[in-house]
């Protein structure tokens, strides 16, 4: 049976990976710090006995390999990183510990253990602000504006010389905005929360007129098998829907509807959340379309679904 390792695996998206690794029938380990994570929403793959779970720093080499113990892997899927951008713009070194050395360490232990294969959660935050540009996997200079983007963008660089020198394969999935439950951080959580503390007004940060593309987690987790499964000893893909996304408006608006408020929406000024975001962008997923994956949901579907999904979570909380 393969053994899969999972960084971040108590994560949004690692949780859901590990879902989809297990009905396939491999064996799953999920390490996480739990710095954002949560154990109990690992409560039903904790049943399963071909899943593991193991609290531990992956940032650091030798705390990473010693956690790891005698477990023998085969396959490396590293989502660890920090989720919060505006917490690395306040502080550098959060990126720098959390969405860079965690790769480094990764690469570290690879190296040591004889570990040929990773898969790596990249992000669209690596090509920085393109304006209406389609944003395609060969577009170039690559010029992001968070830290998270450059820590991003660095970690791929790294990824690519460990390539050159001893790691077989390798996946490099750049990922759009990702939705869906256990949700942790993003706008939905964000807007719903705030209504929770105040159901007669919405702060929305910046104008409104941001328009992103918007993937739900289900999607995200086959397009990664899929690229996994096509065998290519350096595969890197933009995942995505196919369509231009929706606007932070739309958004407020629907969670303000389905959470049965009327809530007065009050935005903020100008097309920038915060320091780093990136208000538009257009993103082709030509590359993995060609190579016969495609979603099932648009950016709007995707968003309908998620405010379902996270307002059941959270009045479950």
């Amino acid at each position: 049976m393969s053994v899969h390792l999972i960084t971040g695996g108590a994560g949004f998206v690692g949780i859901n990976l590990a879902k989809s690794l297990l009905d396939q029938g491999f064996r799953v380990i999920a390490l996480d710090d739990l710095s954002r994570g949560r154990r109990e929403a690992m409560t039903d793959l904790m049943t399963n006995p071909a899943f593991s779970f193991i609290e531990a720093d992956c940032s650091d080499p030798d705390i990473l390999d010693a956690a790891l113990g005698a477990f023998e892997i085969d396959e490396i899927w590293h989502m660890a990183a920090n989720s919060d951008i505006p917490a690395g713009v306040a502080d550098y070194r959060v990126d720098l510990r959390q969405t860079f050395m965690t790769t480094v360490a990764i690469l570290d232990v690879m190296k040591r253990r004889n570990i040929g294969v990773l898969h790596f959660a990249s992000s669209s935050a690596i090509y920085g602000d393109l304006g209406d540009q389609k944003i395609h996997e060969d577009i170039g200079p690559l010029q992001p504006i968070s830290n998270y983007g450059a820590m991003k963008l660095a970690s791929e660089a790294q990824i690519r010389a460990a390539h050159e020198a001893f790691v077989a394969k390798v996946s490099i999935f750049r990922f759009p905005n990702v939705i869906g439950v256990p949700a942790t951080h993003g706008v939905i959580l964000d807007f719903i929360q705030k209504l929770k503390r105040d159901s007669g007004r919405l702060e929305v940060l910046g104008d409104g007129t941001q328009q992103k593309a918007y993937l739900h987690v289900q999607d995200l987790v086959e397009a990664m098998l899929h690229i996994r499964n096509l065998n290519i000893p350096y595969a890197v893909f933009n995942i995505g829907p196919t369509d231009d996304g929706i606007t932070v408006r739309s958004i407020a608006e629907r969670v303000r509807d389905q959470t049965g408020g009327s809530a007065e929406l009050h935005f903020g000024q100008g097309n920038r959340g915060w320091v780093g975001d990136v208000p538009r962008f257009r993103y082709s997923v030509e590359r993995l379309t060609k190579s016969g994956w495609a979603p099932t949901m648009s950016s709007e579907e995707a968003m309908h679904r998620s405010v379902d999904e996270i307002i059941a979570q959270e009045a479950n909380a």
